[in-house]
């Protein structure tokens, strides 16, 4: 495809060990430093009904060097009181093995 770089494409991460009261906002102003912010999901238990959050959340990066720069950065670094996990997540294929995961990205 004519001007497609795979450098850059947008880039999806699964950030973990997040504090139970970490908000959408808090996340879009930490990952903001290292580019465009596309999208941030913080995850819930909605599939049961309890709307508790959960300890992780998934951030999408406009672009693949920007979501590269916010792994280096926050990875193991503080936020809140927790030393977080910031790594890529990857597309969950459309197989029956995978089947049973809820989420449109998983952990790498």
């Amino acid at each position: 495809m004519a001007g497609y770089s795979p450098r850059s494409a947008t880039s999806y991460l699964y950030i973990g060990n997040l504090t139970l009261a970490v908000t959408e906002d808090e996340l879009r102003l930490a990952f903001g430093v290292f580019g465009q912010v596309v999208s941030v999901s913080v995850m819930s238990d909605a599939y049961i009904g309890s709307q508790q959050p959960r300890a992780y959340a998934y951030v999408e990066m406009a672009l693949k060097s920007q979501g590269e720069a916010a792994v280096h950065g926050l990875d193991g670094k503080m936020l809140g009181n927790r030393s977080v996990s910031v790594v890529e997540a990857l597309p969950i294929s459309h197989n029956k093995d995978e089947a049973c995961h809820h989420s449109k990205y998983r952990r790498r």
